[in-house]
């Protein structure tokens, strides 16, 4: 058998990467698994998006957010592996057993669900070829807006994604088009309005149909779109085409018969607000929990994480204390703390 870890985090979003500090913090052995080639969860696809909701933080963009998660996560030394895809926990004397889509096992005390949203992938044109503009001009997120100055754009969807790059895109671009599917957008009014402020058409009711090659059939010169109503149809020169769908979860996680999770709507895990669940040994934060009075930002989910973190440490250790001390009194960091100050004050050469 491998090494027992005191808890196994699955998932490197904001949850996971936030609770293997925590675990750190209070002592406990920790792994953290993540499917995806790289930490950092659904934030991932927002790059150049400002994040504004974290309390005492200015607004950071969420590329920069995430290395910041991550340097935090690595703080006291969790086993960190990515592509790890987890497909099955097993109980099995007290311990479980995580298995790995590789054929791998992970042996835990105790595990803390973190896997948000689910294996998340973007919902793609369905359009014969398109897959093949996927390494030029067709993109399911930004992840630079450098390439699309002073370009011709057309985004399609109607969700606060679409019309959130709509409004940023446009004081850089040449020229912003959203097509939507359905009559009225789903976004926030006053996001709309703010697009619409901008500069930004929005053409409703519409649906892309066709994307036309360049000459040399390495990139979309051309959109064709089609009203859903009148059936008109209408062709135009686009340089950059956005596609903000959504996105497919993929819940492939399960659990041997021998461990029972309350779920609502068939995903998230019905649990406390303290991180447990309805099986001893398994502990959630972030999006897949839910409770009574949860609060969808991550503000909350670095509340869940904590809480989550803490319910561990007291089910592995009763006579634990139930929280952890606060940073600025905990000897965990009396050396850290030295470090940083010297460098802050060193006398510059």
């Amino acid at each position: 058998m491998q090494h027992v870890y005191d808890v196994t985090i699955i998932g490197g979003g904001p949850a996971g990467l936030y609770s293997a500090f925590y675990s750190g913090l209070r002592g406990l052995k920790t792994k953290l698994l993540e499917s995806q080639p790289q930490l950092g969860g659904k934030v991932l696809l927002y790059p150049e998006k400002l994040i504004w909701d974290i309390g005492g933080h200015p607004p950071v963009l969420g590329e920069q957010f995430v290395k910041q998660l991550i340097e935090q996560a690595k703080t006291f030394d969790p086993t960190i592996l990515t592509g790890t895809k987890v497909d099955l926990i097993e109980s099995h004397n007290d311990i479980f057993v995580i298995h790995t889509a590789a054929g791998e096992k992970h042996y835990s005390k105790t595990v803390l669900l973190a896997v948000g949203g689910g294996i998340i992938s973007p919902q793609k044109l369905t359009l014969e070829g398109a897959e093949k503009y996927e390494m030029s001009n067709l993109h399911y997120t930004v992840q630079s807006y450098k390439r699309f100055v002073d370009k011709d754009i057309m985004i399609s969807g109607g969700g606060n994604a679409a019309i959130d790059w709509a409004v940023e895109l446009s004081p850089i671009a040449k020229s912003v088009t959203v097509v939507y599917r359905k009559e009225n957008l789903s976004a926030h009014e006053a996001t709309v309005q703010e697009a619409l402020d901008a500069g930004v058409r929005i053409e409703c009711n519409t649906t892309i149909t066709k994307l036309s090659a360049n000459i040399d059939k390495t990139a979309i010169q051309l959109v064709t779109c089609e009203n859903t109503i009148t059936k008109q149809s209408y062709t135009r020169q686009i340089d950059e085409v956005i596609v903000s769908h959504g996105y497919n979860r993929e819940a492939s996680l399960a659990f041997d018969e021998a461990i029972a999770i309350p779920k609502k709507d068939d995903y998230y895990v019905e649990g406390k607000a303290t991180g447990e669940t309805a099986q001893p040994g398994i502990f959630a934060a972030g999006d897949i929990l839910s409770f009574d009075g949860k609060i969808n930002l991550l503000l909350g989910t670095f509340q869940d994480a904590a809480n989550a973190v803490n319910s561990i440490k007291t089910y592995l250790e009763p006579t634990a204390y139930r929280h952890g001390m606060v940073s600025s009194h905990n000897e965990l960091f009396k050396e850290k703390n030295r470090s940083i100050i010297e460098k802050q004050f060193a006398p510059a050469h």
